[in-house]
């Protein structure tokens, strides 16, 4: 049994420019980043909304070459460049590996913020961010950071000391003077649900008149989740007797967890990645999900009661601070993942059984989320960007 999310694929540069044919007589601006949907989506909300106001502007995307940020990115039809960049690590086979790939994408972001005219960039996060960073510091391009993550990371803490300016999307508890201005999650609108969840159902094939569970690992998919659902539905067949799953499961095999739902006779749609993400919060009663930032406030802005598992990898399990102020607010729920499924059982098993047997519970959750404040995030960076923002990049607010 795998004890990891699975590595996403590595993607070829060859055929890498998307978007051809549009209109391009306005501002060109550089969206960086790239990885995982975490870092691509908001810079597509970002882009949508750059384009509503300008509709001569030119976003482009300097993404990393995995396989996950081609795909979303031609789905959007968005133009965009895979950058030379590798983690940054310790170890000497890695380090310089890293080294010589930011030395490449350098040279590489120097050479499209010149071709292209770029007047900003943003730097979304990611490995990817730091050779295009290099560059724009260099060449003295003003870089606008938007911070996604509740704990910025290695890669924000270096471009912050080169920014003209910083958003967060999240409040930074650990680093409270990290950015000048919290503005909330910039989403796409193709992840906002188009209509009602019997709607929504119907669209993608289910039932309409099932409760919903939603299942997702984000991006990447979460193989910790994919084998725990099917292991709680086992232990507890009369569990699902009232519900529907549809499981996202990312980097996992489809087809063997739909297998495993059928032979239990659970109701399910598997598929390996939705890109219009609005529909599957549309369908669901109830999510279990990772808690990257995005996902979070996706879960929020749709209303969607939901239990968060912090990626379970990361030292410090900085994905929980993103979950924790919804947490807090009894707007949503959260457990540790332990990883092997016997293990969750305890815990992620246990709030996962209480929810999907408690409504109450779920619509005082729906109740919390829907008294909360919603604001156009990716709205206010396309202003600033554009300039139709009085305190534009380079000021203070």
């Amino acid at each position: 049994m795998a004890t990891a999310d699975a590595p996403p694929e590595a993607v070829s540069r060859a055929g890498s420019r998307g978007g051809a044919g549009r209109p391009a007589t306005g501002p060109a601006v550089l969206l960086a980043g790239g990885g995982t949907g975490g870092h691509i989506s908001p810079g597509l909300a970002i882009a949508e909304r750059i384009r509503s106001l300008d509709s001569t502007a030119r976003p482009i995307f300097a993404c990393s070459r995995r396989a996950i940020d081609a795909e979303m990115l031609r789905e959007a039809d968005a133009e965009f460049i895979p950058i030379p960049a590798e983690p940054f690590s310790l170890r000497p086979g890695k380090l310089l590996k890293c080294l010589v790939e930011g030395w490449h994408g350098r040279g590489s972001a120097e050479t499209l913020l010149r071709e292209a005219h770029i007047r900003h960039v943003v730097a979304l996060g990611g490995y990817v961010t730091a050779p295009v960073v290099a560059a724009a510091h260099r060449l003295g391009v003003p870089i606008l950071l938007v911070n996604l993550d509740a704990t910025p990371g290695k890669a924000n803490r270096w471009v912050a000391r080169r920014a003209s300016r910083i958003l967060s999307a999240v409040p930074t508890p650990t680093m409270p003077h990290f950015a000048e201005r919290v503005i909330g999650m910039p989403i796409r609108r193709i992840a906002i649900a188009p209509s009602d969840p019997f709607t929504c159902r119907e669209m993608l094939g289910m039932r309409s008149d099932r409760k919903t569970l939603l299942v997702t690992g984000a991006s990447q998919g979460a193989t910790s989740l994919n084998d725990l659902v099917p292991f709680l539905a086992k232990a507890k067949p009369g569990l699902f007797a009232e519900w529907q799953v549809l499981h996202l499961c990312g980097q996992g095999d489809p087809a063997s967890l739909q297998s495993a739902y059928d032979a239990l006779g659970v109701p399910a749609t598997v598929l390996r990645f939705q890109h219009r993400m609005g529909l599957a919060w549309g369908a669901a009663d109830l999510a279990l999900s990772r808690a990257g930032a995005n996902s979070v406030a996706e879960a929020a802005v749709n209303g969607i009661p939901t239990l968060f598992a912090p990626y379970p990898y990361h030292k410090d399990l900085h994905q929980k601070h993103n979950a924790q102020p919804l947490v807090e607010e009894g707007a949503a729920a959260m457990a540790l993942d332990r990883i092997e499924p016997a293990l969750n059982m305890d815990g992620l098993g246990r709030e996962l059984v209480d929810l999907m047997t408690n409504p109450a519970r779920r619509t005082a959750m729906r109740e919390r989320l829907g008294s909360r404040s919603r604001e156009d995030a990716a709205a206010t960076i396309a202003r600033v960007l554009l300039g139709l923002d009085a305190t534009g990049p380079g000021t203070s607010v």
